[in-house]
């Protein structure tokens, strides 16, 4: 039975019960006449809040950063970070508000709000969102948990008519985010000078998510040296599958600094992303990355580098080297590991077996030199072997589509899958709908003149990607010509 209001639910504030160095205490800036945009129900619901609460002033003006979350704590944190492979030294909440933690069944969920004014870690900054920009990562993370890859979630979008800068006059919006923890890399790093600090935001990072590899005879993790490399090698591990699973569905990033990784293996900070439309292996999203450093094809790189980061800074710790060396040496194997086992499941085989490398590397080749589109290429492989001529359409020059088309389906030939499972299990791997560039952008623009008809639109699809919906063929064609023209910066 869902909750009236946030009053009725278990509201605590753990991040903010740490020392006061981790975080300033300060209040959002309010919103001049805020408008709810859109409400993520199911969010809502999974929270415990009613639906009819949803709509009240209250949830309104808190979403907006006009009233206090009921039992919470606004704070800011602090972190530091590497941005574009250079040290960039102390960064933290330069436009969020952590409002404070609801406790769920399913653990705890921080709810921070985006683009609400003004902190001391603002630098630069004006501490405001955009309404484009709000857009674009209100659909991105539910798109992505849609697909089933780990993310942060969205609750709330409020728009109002305060101004903001950017490369026009924008206005003001401000999205509430929600996840178990907005902890990342850059927290540890900002602390590698301070290791009694370190040491506290560790134990309360493992005592709270990762509660397993706490030594039963020290619950309190006074003995750090078993539980810092069992952490470090979980956080590997996830940010392997992570990438992984960015990798095979197309996603960019766009800005894997240190201080936008989460400790947690969740895609977190939606800024200059990209769902790929014709595939291109240095494919870059973020027209700000002038050398392509976060490019598709280096993505399962920088994510490593960005590992090493982070052992670097737990060193402070006085750990040894050897087992955090260790732990990092798993990071290529799980990242194949997942990776052969997506495209399998993608290309409908049972499992990958060695010799599939040529197939795969002959997959990527094949669709980088014909500029294939990503998605259209995986989803239209299902009915290949019945009829080809969908699938080949996507293809300027036939003749190497028919040449991959054969050595696959020799391969496929010797797998034990009957056509109904490989059917199945393709359908279920490849999305139909994501939410590629012009799509999000339709969205932004109804946004502006204050519609949310095609953010409900684009919800319903990419809540179920993989299921074909009767009336929405739209939404699953290929970009038109004039999304090739789209730029996304950082400003996005």
């Amino acid at each position: 039975m869902t909750a009236a209001n946030f009053e009725q639910l278990k509201v605590a504030h753990s991040f903010a019960d740490l020392p006061h160095d981790f975080y300033t205490r300060t209040d959002p800036v309010p919103l001049t006449e805020p408008q709810l945009l859109h409400v993520n129900t199911e969010l809502a619901k999974q929270l415990g809040l009613s639906e009819s609460y949803l709509h009240s002033p209250e949830f309104l003006n808190i979403m907006a950063g006009n009233q206090s979350l009921p039992g919470g704590k606004s704070i800011a944190a602090v972190y530091s970070g590497h941005q574009f492979g250079v040290w960039a030294g102390q960064l933290g909440d330069g436009r969020a508000h952590l409002l404070g933690e609801i406790v769920t069944p399913q653990g705890p969920q921080e709810i921070q709000l985006k683009g609400s004014g003004l902190t001391p870690y603002s630098r630069m900054g004006d501490g405001r969102a955009v309404i484009r920009s709000t857009v674009r990562e209100y659909l991105a993370s539910e798109a992505m948990a849609g697909l089933g890859i780990p993310t942060t979630r969205a609750l709330a979008m409020v728009t109002a008519q305060d101004p903001v800068r950017r490369e026009t006059i924008e206005r003001a919006a401000v999205i509430a985010r929600v996840a178990p923890s907005f902890v990342r890399f850059g927290s540890f790093e900002h602390w590698a000078t301070k290791p009694e600090n370190q040491a506290t935001l560790l134990r309360y990072v493992v005592k709270r998510f990762y509660p397993e590899l706490r030594q039963a005879d020290d619950p309190e993790i006074n003995n750090l040296a078993p539980v810092v490399p069992a952490f470090f090698e979980a956080v590997v591990l996830r940010s392997a599958r992570l990438v992984a699973d960015w990798q095979t569905v197309g996603f960019c990033h766009g800005v894997l600094n240190t201080d936008n990784m989460s400790v947690l293996g969740l895609t977190l900070d939606y800024g200059p992303y990209g769902f790929m439309d014709n595939f291109q292996i240095d494919h870059i999203c973020n027209h700000t990355d002038r050398l392509g450093r976060y490019a598709w094809n280096a993505q399962p790189t920088v994510v490593q580098w960005n590992l090493h980061r982070l052992a670097a800074s737990l060193l402070a710790l006085g750990i040894d080297q050897e087992p955090l060396q260790q732990a990092l040496n798993r990071y290529e194997a799980a990242f194949l590991s997942r990776y052969h086992h997506n495209l399998s499941q993608k290309l409908g085989l049972q499992r990958a077996q060695e010799a599939d490398a040529e197939l795969f590397d002959d997959w990527w080749h094949l669709l980088h030199d014909q500029q294939a589109d990503f998605t259209l290429a995986f989803r239209l492989l299902e009915g290949v072997l019945d009829d080809a001529s969908h699938w080949l359409a996507l293809f300027k020059h036939k003749a190497a589509a028919i040449k991959w088309l054969q050595a696959y389906r020799k391969r496929v030939a010797t797998d034990p899958l009957s056509a109904t499972e490989r059917s199945k299990q393709m359908l279920a791997a490849n999305p139909i709908y994501v939410l590629r560039n012009h799509l999000a952008q339709e969205a932004i623009e109804q946004a502006e003149q204050g519609s949310a008809k095609e953010i409900n639109t684009l919800l319903h699809l990419l809540r179920t990607p993989f299921t074909e919906q009767e009336g929405y063929a739209y939404y699953a064609q290929a970009a038109p010509e004039w999304a090739q023209s789209l730029a996304i910066s950082c400003s996005s």
